[in-house]
């Protein structure tokens, strides 16, 4: 299985499609607004937000929506990345609410060669995230700098950082203290 792209396996134009989708859960709204400080009423407390907003029930923050997103393109676009340069924009362009399916997918809109080492290349895509029924929930452009293959051919490959292991198997290998021998060992000698 393929994790990431190289410079040359970039195609302008290309459109990458993540899968599988994620069910935003109660719970990954909670937990996402906690671990990063967002204690706003609208996505932590259903009894706000169904008597004070024009939604009548929670919100998923977006900027979870956002970073899930973001989490799906990797296998296909920045998995063998040397550097996330810059996330140009980033727009959230309807509600996502607990139990829906969220899907992404990637567009290829530019690629160029580094102008500084000639072992590596920018990428810009635009990444765009959907519900269940297709309503279009967010879109962010970034640009990767990734390798060539030049590069991940000098630093390990397909793999790199990978240990060899060795196969021996322990039901052939001798315990310790016994020898390989088929011969008894004398005792008291």
């Amino acid at each position: 299985m393929q994790f990431g792209r190289t410079y040359e396996e970039f195609e302008v134009g290309a459109v990458y499609k993540h899968w599988p989708g994620k069910t935003v859960t109660e719970y990954d709204d909670h937990l996402f607004c906690l671990l990063t400080m967002n204690h706003h009423p609208l996505h932590m407390d259903a009894n706000y937000a169904e008597k004070t907003t024009d939604f009548g029930r929670n919100v998923v923050v977006g900027n979870y929506i956002y970073s899930l997103l973001l989490g799906m393109s990797v296998p296909d676009v920045s998995g063998k990345a040397i550097a996330n340069l810059e996330i140009e924009s980033l727009k959230h362009v309807a509600p996502t609410f607990h139990g829906d399916t969220v899907y992404g997918e990637t567009t290829v809109l530019d690629k160029w060669p580094s102008k500084s080492k000639s072992d590596r290349g920018i990428v810009h895509v635009e990444t765009r995230g959907y519900k269940q029924d297709g309503t279009l929930v967010c879109t962010f452009r970034r640009k990767v700098m990734v390798p060539t293959e030049t590069y991940t051919k000098e630093r390990g490959g397909e793999q790199p950082g990978r240990p060899r292991v060795s196969h021996h198997h322990p039901q052939t290998t001798p315990l310790r203290g016994d020898t390989p021998s088929s011969e008894p060992r004398e005792q008291g000698k």
